[in-house]
């Protein structure tokens, strides 16, 4: 079965870490670029971070300096490491996966092949 699936979400302290993983099954992983992209309540979707199927990484504004993209493609998985966190970064975060290997910094649902089904992050003392 094709699919992306998210995990290490939770609820952390402002300044805290976060980790999370995406994990492909049944999908051309090491040829795709993978992306993570998140939605606050009551927002539409924010790119945050895109890598490619050769290793080159891009970072938005919003957690640029914050946060760390990573690939494993033994495993499959995409990670995405976030630090010093703010109430402003609750939202739901998905991984999506471009068969194309293209980085969409705008993105609809319609941009990306694949999506995982989210995993919430919630900042809050």
């Amino acid at each position: 079965e094709a699919r992306l699936v998210e995990s290490g979400g939770g609820l952390v302290q402002p300044g805290g870490s976060l980790r999370l993983s995406c994990a492909a099954s049944g999908l051309p992983f090491s040829t795709s670029a993978m992306n993570w992209v998140r939605r606050a309540p009551g927002k539409g979707l924010e790119w945050i971070s895109g890598i490619y199927s050769d290793g080159e990484r891009y970072y938005a504004d919003p957690l640029k300096g914050r946060s760390t993209i990573t690939r494993d493609n033994a495993r499959n998985t995409v990670y995405l490491e976030m630090n010093f966190l703010r109430p402003e970064d609750s939202a739901v975060y998905y991984c999506a996966m471009s068969v194309e290997d293209q980085i969409e910094t705008n993105p609809s649902p319609s941009s990306y092949d694949y999506w995982g089904q989210g995993t919430q992050v919630t900042v809050s003392s």
